[in-house]
């Protein structure tokens, strides 16, 4: 399944003016890196893949449309899988999230 290419311009745009975020394709999708650490990725599996704390609160816990994101049959901490329709407000707040952990590491070098 590719990646949805509409979810990957909305993030585009909520993303853009950001020096520090770049596109890069992975997995079969398109992934936002920010100073080289992975943030948000239109999926190629659907839905938006977001990096989160492995070891801070669950907000999202009670969110329906939010699991955990399985690669290989393995539960990959820190990363979790958003399904479904997103307005522009939810966007926002999960790209927002992906992006202040990603930012929250060390550079990666280019």
């Amino acid at each position: 399944m590719a990646y949805d290419r509409d979810l990957a311009e909305r993030i585009r745009r909520q993303v853009a003016g950001s020096d520090d975020v770049l596109e890069h394709g992975m997995f079969g999708g398109l992934a936002f890196l920010a100073n080289g650490n992975m943030a948000v990725a239109a999926s190629g599996e659907g839905g938006l893949l977001v990096r989160v704390d492995p070891g801070g609160p669950e907000p999202w816990a009670d969110d329906p449309r939010v699991t955990p994101m399985v690669m290989r049959g393995r539960e990959m901490r820190g990363w979790l899988r958003v399904s479904g329709d997103l307005d522009e407000t939810d966007l926002e707040v999960w790209v927002s999230r992906g992006l202040a952990y990603a930012r929250s590491l060390p550079p990666k070098s280019r």
